[in-house]
């Protein structure tokens, strides 16, 4: 990890990361009977994370460092106090269908869309999973963000080679380095513009990229407070229920 002791100010303006492990406290997050607990797997990676962007000479501020609830309005709150700051929300994926596989990366804001696809490439490429792609979707932790955020799904716990992967100690290690390494080596962000939310004109590199800002999936995780309402279903796999999009 030599190549991470670069130091932050060299790279861009933007010196402190925000880490955001994803769920905590009674939100465990994943789908009900989900035997690996989302909360703790998405807790471990950012604890890990967070000592390797210091080295690299970033400030560092955990949403939450402990197994306890964060409301999602709170964790936005957190990031947009810290002007200079990037934002990245860590989560593990999950779904009815345990053939569902792969590593995907959520952003909303085009500035975020080099930040994402610079960390899931990374991420893709020091895993052994499918890349699912970069997307770009409505989550609130990222529309309510005023600075360039992402929302990485390292994985799908109800996969049981990939939940085998997340359980090691090695794996959670190596995901954590592979996201430091994403957010040094990241091209610089774009400048935000009135169209800022609203372009489709986004550059994602090399990775596979869908525009899913206007899709309402069925069963989708991160739903836990809405009202059910009947859907048509979607092409994709379900997956779990939980609090990230309101």
């Amino acid at each position: 990890m030599a190549a991470l002791a670069t130091t932050a100010s060299a790279q861009t303006r933007y010196t402190t990361v925000v880490i955001d492990p994803g769920h905590g406290g009674f939100d465990r997050g994943g789908i009900p009977g989900q035997r690996v607990p989302e909360k703790i797997m998405t807790l471990d990676v950012s604890l890990r994370l967070k000592p390797l962007l210091e080295k690299a000479g970033y400030r560092v501020v955990m949403t939450r460092n402990t197994d306890v609830f964060v409301p999602l309005g709170t964790r936005v709150a957190i990031a947009n106090s810290y002007p200079n700051a990037i934002f990245v929300c860590v989560h593990f994926n999950s779904a009815t269908r345990s053939g569902a596989n792969g590593i995907e990366t959520y952003f909303y804001s085009t500035e975020s869309a080099p930040l994402a696809a610079s960390i899931h490439s990374s991420i893709v490429g020091g895993a052994p999973f499918e890349n699912r792609g970069v997307r770009r979707r409505g989550y609130f932790v990222l529309r309510r963000t005023t600075i360039p955020a992402v929302l990485l799904e390292c994985g799908f716990l109800t996969n049981p080679a990939e939940a085998q992967y997340a359980q090691t100690d090695a794996y959670r290690q190596k995901l954590a380095q592979e996201i430091a390494r994403g957010i040094l080596n990241r091209p610089a962000l774009a400048a935000r513009t009135s169209y800022t939310n609203r372009s489709s004109r986004v550059d994602v590199g090399l990775q596979p990229f869908l525009d899913q800002r206007f899709v309402r999936e069925s069963g989708t995780k991160h739903r836990r407070h809405r009202t059910s309402t009947k859907k048509k279903s979607s092409s994709t796999p379900k997956k779990k229920v939980s609090s990230e999009e309101q």
